[in-house]
């Protein structure tokens, strides 16, 4: 049977699930805030929800990030800027015919459960009338890099700074930090290419962090980095293996981070999401951009650190996180507390039948793949292919994830959605498997790596 079903949100994750939905004949409708797909890979999206900058370019290779229904063009670059990936995204609706099922500049403003049914609430941008319209189910992919996530508590000293404080999320160029002393706070991605492109430019950056890192180069011998984590050879052997060999090839081809200035991390490489710069430890070694340690306090137009320095700064960019937020939702509903939601295998919520959640995770890899073969397992369960298993069942599974998480990494609001890339598929295709045999159709589902790919002629 087909299924009415909301989508929220038409970026990288949304238009995936719209995708799926429509091959697999199930009607839906998908509501997006801003004139265009591509959610935060859209530069300058007027939904006021992207956080890309204008030097952004992807961290994971195209290979990895592609589509498996739509491959990325063979022109394209190994690591994309952030203008060709919504080029991708924009080929990708077109191709598929998806374009006509969004409605932009729609915002939902309220999802609530109703008699086994949704009642979601849009309303068009600028307009205060707010429709209701009834969904069997709704899928969630609002992504969870927009929502600005500050140091908490605020640095003693904060409302005494004479110097400006932004978010990563804000930053976009490095116009206005010209001859300006800069302190970027974190190791993250974002932080390591906000603090080589300000040091280009200003009179001195400084890159302040409370933990050391494993700083991971694009390529290692020449090949994409993320396809040593991707690739099927990343099956051999335990993950213990797997850990000990990537951590005998950093050594091998980056050397001990120490010797650039940073300090020791103080976790096993992969126990934290990877920081991955190229530039980072040039501009370090160059003196370009110097390290401190974190934050102690702010008096005026100085920072003080916690090893007893300080410093006169301009311009702080605090490059903290997100918080993950669903502003539809009542928090008696779904509420993600310290960035926390419980949901089976990454994307049912047990306790809300119908309501599930795409491309909610944070992989050692692509979200984009891996939001693809969610919203297949979906479609199974929309559909009737597939059913769900008892809810203790499911419980069962998020408590085993989140000890695996507290086992593997860093205690932090970073990993509470981690994944690995081809676990995730794996679990996934499991999961699909079971589902069918549950509902008396015992036949196996192929795994990620034979499934056939379409598309061939936008290559």
């Amino acid at each position: 049977m087909s299924a009415q079903v909301c989508v929220i949100g038409a970026g990288s994750s949304g238009i995936a699930a719209c995708q799926v939905l429509q091959a697999r004949g199930i009607e839906f409708d998908c509501y997006e805030a801003g004139s265009e797909v591509g959610g935060n890979w859209r530069y300058l999206n007027d939904n006021e929800m992207s956080s890309s900058y204008r030097s952004l370019h992807i961290n994971t290779s195209r290979e990895v990030m592609e589509y498996r229904s739509f491959p990325m063009r063979h022109d394209y670059p190994t690591y994309p800027n952030h203008a060709q990936i919504a080029e991708y995204f924009d080929r990708f609706v077109d191709h598929f015919g998806l374009r006509d099922r969004i409605r932009f500049r729609t915002e939902v403003v309220s999802v609530v459960p109703d008699g086994g049914e949704w009642v979601v609430g849009v309303r068009a941008r600028g307009s205060a009338d707010v429709v209701e319209r009834r969904y069997a189910a709704v899928l969630v992919a609002n992504g969870h890099h927009w929502d600005p996530r500050w140091p908490e508590p605020a640095f003693p000293g904060a409302e005494t700074f004479t110097g400006e404080q932004v978010h990563s999320h804000h930053y976009k160029t490095f116009d206005g930090y010209e001859g300006k002393r800069v302190l970027v706070l974190g190791i993250g991605n974002s932080a390591c290419d906000i603090a080589v492109e300000t040091s280009r430019v200003s009179e001195r950056t400084f890159l302040a962090m409370r933990r050391g890192a494993h700083v991971i180069p694009k390529y290692v011998f020449g090949i994409p980095t993320d396809h040593l984590t991707t690739s099927p050879l990343a099956r051999v052997g335990s993950f213990a293996i797997q850990r000990a060999l990537l951590s005998l090839i950093m050594r091998a081809v980056r050397g001990d981070v120490t010797k650039y200035g940073l300090p020791k991390p103080d976790h096993k490489i992969a126990s934290a999401h990877p920081t991955i710069s190229d530039d980072l430890l040039v501009r370090l070694g160059h003196g370009d951009v110097a390290v401190k340690p974190n934050i102690a306090r702010l008096d005026g137009d100085t920072v003080h650190f916690v090893d007893g320095s300080s410093e006169r700064i301009d311009v702080i960019v605090y490059c903290t996180g997100y918080k993950i937020s669903f502003p539809f939702f009542d928090e008696s509903l779904v509420n993600a507390q310290d960035n926390d939601i419980s949901l089976y295998h990454r994307v049912v919520d047990p306790a809300h039948p119908g309501l599930y959640f795409v491309g909610l995770v944070q992989p050692l890899g692509a979200i984009m793949p891996l939001a693809e073969a969610q919203a297949e397992w979906v479609a199974d369960l929309l559909d009737g292919t597939a059913t769900l298993p008892s809810d203790a069942a499911m419980q069962a599974e998020i408590a085993s994830y989140r000890r695996a998480l507290a086992k593997r990494y860093v205690r932090s609001k970073r990993h509470t959605i981690q994944v690995d890339f081809l676990e995730h598929l794996g679990e996934l295709r499991r999961e699909r498997t079971a589902g069918r045999r549950r509902v008396g159709q015992p036949r196996s589902l192929p795994s990620p790596a034979r499934v056939a790919v379409s598309g061939q002629l936008d290559r």
